[in-house]
């Protein structure tokens, strides 16, 4: 019963509909009172009320906080005003009827917050299942200590799908496993969040094949962990190892913001060494706390919205750690809203330290011959398409081994989710796990 209930989705299937439902009863309900000032002052009054306070978050997100580099789709605004006008409606519906509708108007409200809340959730994709939402205990989650140690021998070869088969197949896991781990900033001083490392099930084997790394980053807002909800990274990447004796490749989803709002532009400046960090301190850390193939051709780097345009700066800045990118969403060039913004805050106001560094700017004045990455976007995703067909343009000037693909949705997990999983094949090929 309990995993039925993990499993359940929220964003197909009869729950969002039922949920719709009973939220369009519970505004029916808010709106049913029939006194006289009810009617007259308390409706109209509480829908200016929930437009005003909409208004101004935002005003306060969009022109003054500013705490994300795009604005925020006007729908999700939209959402949250309806779900302020039921929450205003409660006190004036309950005292327009008589004791037990007190209770009816609270269920009526948090239906409606309800429904709101899975709108919502239906443009991002974030909590793709009941499970996934409130966090429920996931069985193939492990504590870093019950990371398997070295074996020796280790198996190698390109493709390793050709050098290595399970020796004992009932010994294998059938799933993956992933545990999370603190990656320390040693080169870099930045302060980071817990990793998510995923294990196929050929990790846990003997002799244990020398697997390819994929470091992924989340977006921002965002932390590792949106990679296990709306990423379906474990669903993905166990697919994959079905098909393949249990390959696939080893998966850190390494912090690359330090905190759910922060916004560091995935640069070594003013704003922290992230750069450094992804592109030294992770790699390092892995290589001597997990084994696998030091090759940097089997070394991967991808990420979605903040975190694909943080892959393709780790691409053009050190091509020789992360030869192979993918890009799911990401934008043109690393931005806190605006290039003097950005100048500004992150490097003083020294332009040449930012053109030094920037993705569209090196693809002008380098080459990359031994690059290759895949560019994936929404095709409803209306403010980065344009940005992405740009930068794949840009990088196949620049020698780059690239693709471009629009996947169905716009700016949501369901893109990034299919944009990792649609792209895998090409990944393991490029990291030398398949043929």
């Amino acid at each position: 019963m309990s995993q039925w209930l993990d499993r359940l989705s929220l964003v197909s299937g009869p729950l969002p509909v039922l949920v719709a439902i009973c939220g369009l009863v519970g505004a029916g309900w808010l709106l049913s009172g029939r006194r006289r000032w009810f009617l007259r002052w308390a409706l109209p009054v509480s829908l200016v009320a929930a437009a005003a306070i909409t208004a101004l978050l935002y005003v306060i997100v969009e022109h003054v906080w500013r705490p994300f580099p795009d604005p925020i789709e006007k729908p999700v605004y939209l959402w949250i005003g309806i779900g302020i006008w039921a929450v205003l409606l409660l006190v004036p519906r309950a005292l327009a009827g008589r004791r037990w509708t007190i209770p009816v108007s609270v269920v009526a409200a948090a239906a409606v917050v309800l429904a709101v809340a899975l709108q919502i959730n239906q443009i991002f994709y974030a909590y793709p299942t009941v499970g996934t939402a409130l966090g429920l205990p996931d069985p193939d989650r492990i504590d870093f200590a019950q990371v398997p140690p070295p074996t020796d021998p280790v198996v190698t070869g390109r493709p390793l799908e050709d050098a290595w088969a399970p020796q004992a197949p009932g010994d294998m896991p059938a799933s993956g496993k992933f545990t999370t781990a603190p990656i320390p900033g040693e080169k870099s001083g930045f302060a980071a969040r817990d990793a998510v490392v995923y294990l196929p099930p050929a990790y846990f084997t003997s002799p244990r094949p020398l697997l390819p790394v994929l470091v992924l980053l989340a977006g921002q807002p965002g932390s590792p962990q949106d990679w296990l909800g709306g990423g379906k990274l474990t669903a993905t990447m166990d697919e994959f190892a079905r098909d393949h004796h249990g390959l696939a490749p080893v998966v850190v989803v390494a912090d690359g913001t330090g905190s759910q709002l922060a916004n560091p532009l995935c640069l070594d400046s003013k704003l922290g060494n992230v750069a450094t960090y992804l592109a030294v301190d992770v790699p390092a850390w892995t290589k001597s706390h997990l084994q696998v193939d030091p090759d940097p051709r089997s070394w991967a780097i991808g990420g979605l919205s903040y975190g694909g345009t943080c892959a393709l700066q780790l691409a053009t800045n050190y091509p020789q750690v992360y030869p192979t990118f993918l890009d799911l969403s990401g934008q043109e060039e690393p931005t806190l809203g605006d290039r003097k913004r950005t100048v500004d805050e992150a490097f003083g106001g020294d332009e040449a330290a930012f053109v030094a560094v920037n993705p569209m700017d090196l693809l002008k004045s380098r080459r990359y011959p031994d690059t290759a990455g895949i560019i994936v976007v929404g095709n409803r995703d209306d403010a980065y398409r344009g940005g992405a067909q740009k930068v794949f343009e840009a990088a196949k000037n620049a020698g780059m081994d690239v693709q471009y693909v629009e996947v169905p949705g716009a700016h949501s997990f369901l893109v990034w989710s299919t944009g990792l999983r649609n792209e895998l094949d090409w990944l393991a090929k490029r990291m030398g796990l398949i043929a």
